[in-house]
This record gives C-alpha cells, sequence and structure tokens, in this order.
C-alpha cells in the first residue's frame, strides 16, 4: 500500500515536472520570436514611410514641372490643360 502511493507521487510529479518543462521550453520559443518579428515589423514601418515620403516628393516635383510647362506655354500663347492625377490611358482595351 505504501508502495502505491509512493509511486502515485512519483507519477504525478513526473508528470507535472513535465508539463511544466513543456511550457517553460514554448514560452522560452515565443519569447526567443518575438524580437525578430518586432525587428521585422519596424523595419517594414519604416520602408513604407520612406516610400511615401519619396512618393510625396515625386508628386511635388511633377507639380512644379507642369508649373513650368504650364507657364512657358502661356508665354507662347497656348493654352495649358491643369495637372492630372492619373495618367490617360493609351492602350487598346476595356475598363
Amino acid at each position: 500500500m505504501i508502495i502505491h502511493g509512493v509511486l502515485g507521487k512519483v507519477v504525478s510529479t513526473v508528470l507535472t515536472g513535465a508539463v511544466g518543462a513543456a511550457a517553460y521550453d514554448l514560452a522560452r520559443r515565443a519569447a526567443a520570436k518575438a524580437p525578430v518579428h518586432e525587428a521585422a515589423v519596424t523595419t517594414t514601418e519604416w520602408g513604407l514611410r520612406g516610400v511615401r515620403s519619396a512618393e510625396r516628393g515625386a508628386e511635388s516635383a511633377r507639380l512644379k514641372v507642369a508649373d513650368v510647362v504650364a507657364e512657358a506655354r502661356g508665354r507662347l500663347g497656348e493654352e495649358s490643360t491643369p495637372p492630372s492625377v492619373t495618367a490617360p490611358h493609351d492602350h487598346d482595351h476595356d475598363h
């Protein structure tokens, strides 16, 4: 009878230890992956901000060039069209 009680405690302790070790290993793996994921997200965020900044700069440059062209055409007596937001489609297919 005493052997059964001791054996029950041993099995219970081993199972508790195994579950604890598995939980610790899982938590350690998750913690190790978290900084890599966070760094990837931060790097992507910086990249997106850079792209948006470049797009704003390109749009500003395009508008400035359009203003110069419009003024030059005006000096020649030509009527110029305002710069468009999108380029016209000059190819053959339906949208």
